[in-house]
């Protein structure tokens, strides 16, 4: 019974070992993941293979460095200047994923916090350059899907060579001050009022002239019409207004030449 203490410890301390060897050894890359491998004392970072998702055998003296290699963003908020000099502030969202194959040049040029490193100033000097040019006013109605596009042309330039790709630039919200941002909703809304004031404007006129059009047409159809009824073409339907009623069964007498203009007078029409 006393020995057994004496032989139990040093097994003990033997599983210990194995379990935090094979836990060195053993490494899982999850999905959309890469590893980088850190050898310490052969080099530091190797930068020709990027290992992928599953499990790999790693010996216990070096690091398997791993990384998101899928496609992420990241959100931020900017304190710029527009063109007149004007403080306003930038909320956006930056899609991102860094080059797989690269992953190892990436974290040895950059470090592992590359976001921070990289990404975040490229980022900052793209908005900055980019807003600077443009009146607060331009930044809060109409150049927003602009200024992303050119945000991202900034970027892209900015990080050329290094190993990082940048997909989208999402500008989500332009912040000026108070004073500034009432000023142009009023501008706005006075623009919007009279563009609906000369609709209205237009509207009426274009009513009034259809009017004026219809009213033209029957005033020149009643003109015709006048025109082409002479006391011969009255007279002419008369007599055959009158030859019909004659040959009709109903009772009547009928007195030619006593009517009006010599038309024949009609009596007894039942």
């Amino acid at each position: 019974m006393d020995k057994l203490p004496k032989i139990a410890l040093p097994s003990i301390f033997i599983l210990i070992i194995l379990v935090f060897t094979i836990s060195r050894t053993i490494v899982k890359i999850g999905p959309g993941e890469g590893g980088v491998l850190f050898k310490p004392a052969a080099g530091g970072i190797v930068t020709d293979q990027t290992y992928g998702e599953g499990w790999h055998i790693v010996a216990p003296w070096n690091d398997m460095l791993i990384h998101k290699v899928r496609q992420q963003s990241i959100s931020d908020e900017m304190n710029v200047l527009s063109v007149n000099g004007l403080e306003v502030k930038v909320n956006g969202t930056i899609w991102f994923e860094p080059e797989y194959s690269n992953l190892g040049n990436l974290i040895k040029t950059k470090g592992e916090d590359y976001i921070v490193e990289l990404l975040d100033p490229a980022v900052n000097a793209a908005a900055r350059s980019v807003v600077g040019r443009y009146t607060p006013e331009q930044l809060y109605s109409s150049k927003r899907d602009v200024i992303e596009q050119e945000i991202l042309e900034e970027v892209r330039n900015e990080l050329s060579g290094q190993f990082l790709n940048v997909k989208r630039v999402l500008v989500e919200d332009v912040k000026l001050p108070p004073t500034i941002k009432d000023a142009i909703e009023g501008k706005l809304k006075q623009e919007q009022e009279s563009l609906e004031y000369e609709f209205r404007l237009v509207t009426a006129e274009k009513e009034a002239q259809k009017v004026t059009i219809e009213a033209q047409g029957k005033a020149d159809a009643n003109r015709i019409l006048s025109a082409s009824l002479t006391d011969k073409i009255l007279q002419d339907k008369g007599i055959d207004a009158t030859l019909k009623l004659s040959q009709s069964p109903n009772a009547k007498v009928v007195i030619v030449g006593s009517g009006d203009a010599g038309l024949p007078l009609i009596l007894g029409n039942n």
